[in-house]
């Protein structure tokens, strides 16, 4: 293998004794030919103090060669392989996770945007993670569990930019995730589980909805509350998915519409492969459901030359957009006013009915495994915890009436 001249630069000290000024080493390796034009290619490594340092970093890159383990790093910069990484990374995920990535990889482009992939190192990526903590003037700090979502596009970035020979070494390797370090005061005052409603809130919410709830509010949320559904996974619900002999709901698919356009919405897969699931419904439900989809015939007639006949159980009613299924936003808003109506946490949201139906489904004692299977979760903290809350309160309970019970005899 052929070494270039090694240069001593800017050195003005005597020759033959020991160098004490600020030059620099270099070196020049053969690193093979263009395969075009048959012409020698070069690799210049420079900056070293001593001769020795630039002979070592010359023979590494020589064994490299050797190996084939040699990658000449590309002179591109993050934008612009972010850019390349998502024409890539969209061909095997659905639209929404696209839409995330996007998202993610944005609060990195605020650091890196202009920076070369090859000259991004461990630190200056460790330092982002770390200052997209920190509180900027009135502005918060991002929580931990968004902090790791934006690590973990960035782990996909660079390791898609190493597998194609963009970069060498990945940056984000070793990085590791900011924690707050959280006072004795607020960790007492964290509560235990994600809030939800207990039975009897449940019931007069369910009650606000009937008495005075807008058009379809009863149905929507006595399904939500009554299957543990997710609101998308309603929105995109279609008769087709119900069988009322059977009092089952096929659930496989969840509805997807982030610019809330009407008409643009689009049906995506579950979220996840457990999601994928059919469950059992209430009587009461079904009936519920044979009245309500008489009442949406009704509509359809009305509207018969317009109605958009998507076969969806919680469609629109305007005379424009008839038909068409309903946004998760106004779901959200209904809901809210409801529970304002009612006297209850207004900051319940229709998620909040999927750890009632937990906290329900746990007090008449269905274990953790068959909840999940319902709710279509391989595994979830949240519900997990909200399981373990009730339960536990149960046990104390029957401790409770032991004790009352010894104490009568």
């Amino acid at each position: 293998m052929y070494y270039g001249l090694l240069q001593e630069r800017g050195c003005k000290c005597e020759k033959g004794k020991k160098c004490t000024c600020d030059a620099t080493w270099s070196v020049t390796v053969d690193i093979g030919r263009d395969p075009i034009t048959n012409k020698r290619k070069q690799k210049e490594l420079s900056g070293f103090r001593t001769k020795r340092d630039a002979e070592k970093a010359a023979a590494a890159l020589v064994t490299e060669l050797d190996q084939g383990t040699y990658v000449q790093e590309k002179n591109v910069t993050f934008k612009e392989f972010v850019k390349t990484w998502l024409e890539i990374y969209k061909n095997t995920v659905k639209i929404s996770s696209v839409r995330v990535r996007e998202h993610e990889s944005g609060r990195l482009m605020r650091y890196f945007e202009n920076v070369k992939m090859k000259d991004i190192t461990k630190k200056m990526y460790q330092d982002a993670l770390n200052d997209l903590q920190k509180a900027n003037g009135k502005k918060k700090g991002l929580s931990y569990n968004t902090i790791s979502g934006v690590h973990s596009t960035g782990r996909m970035i660079f390791s898609k930019a190493v597998e194609l020979d963009v970069i060498k070494n990945n940056p984000t390797q070793f990085a590791k995730l900011p924690r707050t370090q959280k006072t004795v005061e607020e960790i007492e005052q964290e509560e235990e589980v994600v809030k939800y409603l207990e039975k009897e809130e449940l019931a007069k919410f369910l009650n606000t909805a009937e008495t005075q709830g807008l058009d379809q509010d009863h149905i929507i949320f006595m399904l939500l509350a009554y299957s543990g559904m997710r609101a998308g996974e309603l929105c995109a619900l279609r008769w087709s998915d119900l069988d009322m002999d059977e009092h089952t709901i096929s659930i496989t698919k969840t509805y997807y519409n982030p610019t809330n356009r009407t008409r643009e919405y689009q049906l995506l897969t579950p979220k996840t492969k457990t999601s994928k699931r059919k469950i059992d419904i209430d009587p009461d439900v079904v009936k519920l459901l044979r009245k309500h989809r008489k009442w949406q015939k009704e509509i359809m007639m009305e509207y018969r030359t317009t109605y958009h006949d998507g076969d969806f159980v919680i469609a629109k009613t305007d005379p424009l957009n008839a038909g068409y299924p309903e946004f998760i936003k106004t779901i959200e808003n209904r809901m809210r006013r409801l529970l304002k109506l009612a006297g209850l946490n207004e900051k319940l949201t229709p998620h909040s009915l999927r750890h009632t139906h937990t906290s329900l489904l746990a007090e008449a004692k269905v274990g953790l495994t068959e909840i999940m299977e319902r709710l279509g979760h391989k595994d979830d903290d949240t519900t997990r915890n909200v399981y373990t809350h009730v339960t536990k309160t149960m046990k104390k309970e029957a401790s409770h009436k032991f004790s009352e019970l010894m104490r009568s005899l």
